[in-house]
């Protein structure tokens, strides 16, 4: 790994975020299917189609760098998704593990949009216009698919695995 300028520091830190984006590829499949609540379902499932276009924007990106995206392994988001796949493995109640395969993609989703902001910054600063416009508009996908998600938590799938709790609690005490 060469780290004499910033534009070394950005081919790293695209060559870390497009080992992300391809490990979420094969990821996202197995989180929408163990959805239980089919708007999360099809959040996940447009997700997905996003990332495959967000993946052809860092080939772009890296074109126009002059380098290659390959040769890193993104250990932050192997780590997220070891911890998604838990929440898939796990047993329980179906409006439970939505509110936690939520968690599990937030997550995710902050780890995108920090790594996307820190190369954007950094394409600012190197005045590469055309990375930043790419970069750009992945940021903007990334956030609306987090706002998307606390949409889904806050309308209601987080009140249903909430009164799963309650319900036995309340068995519990009949």
């Amino acid at each position: 790994m060469l780290m004499n300028s910033l534009h070394d520091v950005l081919i790293e830190e695209l060559k870390d975020i497009y080992s992300a984006e391809r490990q979420l590829i094969k990821a996202l499949p197995h989180m929408a299917n163990a959805a239980a609540t089919p708007e999360l379902r099809d959040a996940f499932e447009h997700h997905l189609a996003e990332t495959k276009e967000q993946l052809d924007r860092l080939d772009r990106a890296f074109v126009h760098l002059g380098g290659s995206p390959r040769g890193k392994v993104c250990r932050a988001m192997k780590g997220l998704i070891e911890e998604g796949t838990a929440v898939l493995e796990a047993d329980g109640d179906d409006s439970v593990r939505d509110a936690a395969l939520i968690g599990a993609a937030q997550r995710v989703e902050h780890y995108e949009m920090s790594a996307y902001g820190t190369a954007r910054a950094h394409a600012e600063l190197l005045g590469l216009g055309k990375v930043v416009e790419l970069l750009s508009a992945t940021m903007e996908e990334e956030r609306a698919a987090d706002e998307k998600l606390t949409r889904l938590a806050e309308d209601g799938i987080n009140e249903r695995a909430l009164q799963v709790r309650v319900l036995e609690e309340d068995q519990a005490t009949a």
